[in-house]
């Protein structure tokens, strides 16, 4: 009897590298993680990450986590990130990711919205404790069950998971490896609100093949991933991408530039992949002297409307690949030519990669008829973003969508045909990669107090730059954090802007 076709998960990926070089390098971590969550870097070959990956399986088994039940993760882009989703999957359990910079209100707003029975934390990152956040957010998510951290000085309840690691392996559960399962849940921000977009395995590999692909990343390469993985792209990027090439992911946490480069060196990377305005500022005539082991630069935009207008890239030994980022939508990549500058993306079906014939279809581009760029193909989630069923009573139904409209304002250059993006969905601001509805500024204005300002400036370094004026400023920051803002967040207004 015939055995249906099963695409790969993540895990499958991973223990296809195992099997293949136990030893090998796998996982390195920040140089500067103490400073940043208080434990060592550590170096993990396969085998070891796989021992650690075993255990914490086994850990949420035995705790009664039932398979394709939600487990929250918010963590810091560290090995312990990398061991938490990897033991979630083989656990058979769905993770979602909850970005750092989220508030009280959205972290348990998204709990609830998923019916998460567990999240999975860190004690403190930039020394913020997020284990009492996640012990705030539980109490106020009924479906939570159990709450999780690794690091020292844990609030009472919180399981340590620094000690389940340090423990043989336990109980495993048989679980069906297959790509069309839910993999991941992460979160969007439209101008409908917030939405929940899941995705399968598959949907993931197809994110980072479309980015390896395109920037002929080599098998067995060394990584550098330096952007947030607590989304779509951060996931594909990272886990994807180092998982597809079978070859040592280093993880930095944004960002220092000096450790940044010193990480590069040290561990000899080929790859980097960052925030794109972040990786170009690198890239001046001595990066060849610099970086000498760079053999790849990704540059992920997560506002896409800026790509036509950066400068050339001057680094020739290390070409640079442009990956446009449409929030959870989806996303394609497009390699710079010889000259630098970025290339012209056309509609239709594109490749990866995209230059080459009879390549597989990553995705496909269209224009929508209302001025928007549309994406398909078997990254993008179109029923996570299916608009709402009409006002009325009509009986007919209503012809099923095949894309997704990112909301991003697009149109066709006469001349070439490409698309040309203009501008970012309306009604939506991004700090940093933290979106949020333009609608909230007024809220957040009107706690600051009588006479201040609050607004939202463009900024090419992180979409948008918030910026303010208050007769009080201690006393702002103080409501912008009884609002509910995570207090990074604050800082990140702050540091951005000047005294909110």
């Amino acid at each position: 009897m015939n055995q249906p076709a099963v695409s790969p998960t993540l895990d499958t990926l991973f223990q296809r590298t195992l099997m293949r070089q136990p030893h090998a390098t796998a996982l390195l971590d920040p140089l500067n993680k103490f400073r940043v969550t208080g434990h060592e870097p550590r170096r993990m070959s396969y085998a070891e990450a796989d021992t650690a990956i075993e255990a914490l399986s086994a850990y949420f088994v035995e705790s009664g986590l039932p398979a394709n039940s939600v487990i929250a993760i918010q963590l810091p882009n560290t090995v312990e990130f990398v061991l938490t989703v990897l033991a979630a999957h083989r656990a058979g359990l769905v993770v979602a990711v909850l970005p750092l910079l989220w508030r009280h209100a959205e972290l348990t707003a998204a709990l609830n919205r998923t019916a998460a029975r567990a999240i999975v934390t860190m004690s403190t990152v930039d020394g913020v404790s997020y284990a009492d956040l996640a012990m705030h957010a539980a109490a106020e998510a009924f479906s939570i069950r159990h709450v999780c951290g690794f690091g020292t000085n844990l609030p009472e309840g919180m399981a340590s998971l620094d000690d389940v690691q340090a423990r043989p392996p336990g109980t495993a559960r048989a679980v069906i490896q297959d790509g069309r399962k839910a993999a991941m849940i992460s979160f969007d921000v439209t101008a409908e609100g917030f939405r929940p977009v899941p995705r399968p395995h598959f949907s993931l590999i197809a994110g980072g093949l479309a980015m390896s692909l395109e920037a002929d990343i080599r098998q067995g390469a060394t990584v550098m991933a330096a952007f947030t993985p607590m989304s779509f792209a951060g996931l594909a990027s990272s886990l994807a991408v180092w998982l597809l090439c079978g070859g040592t992911l280093a993880l930095h946490h944004p960002f220092e530039n000096d450790v940044l480069e010193q990480q590069i060196n040290a561990h000899e990377c080929d790859v980097l992949i960052a925030p794109a305005q972040f990786a170009q500022r690198l890239g001046d005539s001595e990066l060849a002297a610099r970086m000498p082991s760079l053999r790849n630069v990704i540059g992920l935009w997560r506002a896409p409307e800026q790509v036509s207008a950066s400068e050339a890239w001057i680094a020739p030994h290390a070409p640079f690949t442009d990956v446009y980022l449409f929030g959870e939508a989806g996303l394609f990549g497009a390699r710079r030519g010889e000259d630098g500058m970025p290339v012209p993306v056309m509609p239709g079906p594109h490749g990866a990669p995209r230059e080459q014939s009879g390549s597989s279809i990553a995705g496909e581009i269209l224009l929508t008829p209302k001025g928007t760029l549309g994406l398909r193909g078997p990254m993008v989630p179109i029923a996570a973003y299916a608009p709402p069923p009409p006002v009325g009573d009509s009986l007919i139904a209503q012809p099923p969508r095949d894309y997704v409209d990112t909301g991003y304002a697009a149109r066709l250059d006469r001349p070439s045909g490409a698309i040309c993006i203009t501008a970012p969905p309306s009604g939506i601001m991004a700090v940093g990669g933290y979106r949020f509805l333009s609608n909230d500024l007024q809220e957040w204005a009107r706690r600051l107090g009588q006479g201040a300002l609050l607004t939202a400036l463009p900024d090419r370094l992180s979409g948008h730059r918030l910026a303010g004026r208050a007769q009080d400023n201690a006393r702002a920051r103080e409501a912008l954090s009884e609002l509910g803002l995570n207090p990074l967040m604050v800082e990140a207004f702050r540091d951005r802007s000047g005294p909110v």
